[in-house]
């Protein structure tokens, strides 16, 4: 890998940022917020943004590049997609959940569900995280579609995966900066009180976070190089990936030597030509 130690202090710096924002987060509902629970109240309420920065940033940021760990690469590449794709799973049950979460304490309080900003764009990128993770596990992790059709969509794949996650970060950023709003009366927020501060450097981190692992995952020296002997075996136990390569290769030499032939046999042609008409002008 170009650059390694540099990756490595980058990576060494997602996870400290990432740890920390999730740690800042715990512990603003837990010293600023009166802690968790699961009775309607704000409690329970508090429960949404501690398992939307826990799983929809920290770890589908992790999951999104994990790809990119060197020491990985001589892993299987089914392997990697696993666990790629179990990570998305569990970012995704853990934002479902603090939906439920934010949904059922509306209910309970007689509040409004779905009327601002936070909550549209909130809502819409949970639903498009969990189409992306199903048509992942379906195109890429199941041996049922052709290569061609993964050649084609994994661009389409990767975009709308960091759409998704930068989507994510903003929809934090708002709504912390909405529930701040709210709840912070005496003192207000404008008059920079303890827990709005603390609470804007929580906000900052998510934020750190989301650059540094966008950095690393655009990086094209840090991409994970492609396997050469790559097998993969389709679902009816025909030949794999890596014998139909194999067999181009080998078809291609067989096309190559033919035409050397043919180039030989041409030459050859051309100089019994000459050959023979210098001897026929001799005579």
């Amino acid at each position: 890998m170009d650059g390694y130690y540099g990756f490595l202090a980058l990576l060494v710096s997602a996870l400290l940022v990432g740890f920390l924002a999730v740690l800042f987060t715990l512990v603003w509902v837990l010293h600023f917020r009166e802690g968790l629970g699961w009775d309607g109240t704000a409690l329970e309420f508090n429960w949404h943004p501690v398992l939307l920065v826990t799983g929809f940033v920290f770890i589908q940021g992790i999951a999104i590049i994990v790809y990119r760990l060197p020491w990985t690469w001589k892993c299987s590449k089914l392997l990697m997609k696993s666990i790629h794709a179990g990570l998305n799973a569990i970012a995704a049950i853990l934002a479902i959940i603090s939906l439920v979460a934010v949904f059922d304490f509306h209910n309970a309080k007689k509040i409004p569900n779905m009327y601002s900003l936070h909550s549209w764009i909130g809502l819409t990128a949970v639903v498009y995280y969990i189409l992306q993770l199903l048509l992942g596990f379906l195109i890429f992790l199941l041996p049922w579609a052709p290569p061609s059709l993964r050649e084609f969509l994994m661009p389409i794949h990767v975009y709308s995966g960091l759409v998704i996650f930068g989507t994510v970060i903003a929809t934090v950023l708002m709504g912390v900066t909405e529930k701040l709003i709210f709840s912070l009366k005496a003192p207000a927020y404008s008059s920079f009180p303890p827990e709005g501060i603390f609470t804007n450097v929580l906000g900052l981190l998510v934020l750190v976070f989301g650059a540094l692992i966008f950095w690393i995952v655009t990086r094209p020296q840090w991409k994970r190089p492609k396997e050469p002997n790559s097998v993969l075996l389709r679902s009816n136990g025909g030949a794999a990936e890596g014998a139909e390569g194999s067999l181009a290769i080998n078809l291609s030499n067989a096309d190559r030597a033919d035409s050397e032939l043919n180039s030989e046999a041409a030459a050859r042609k051309r100089n019994f030509t000459l050959d023979e008409t210098g001897q026929r002008s001799t005579m």
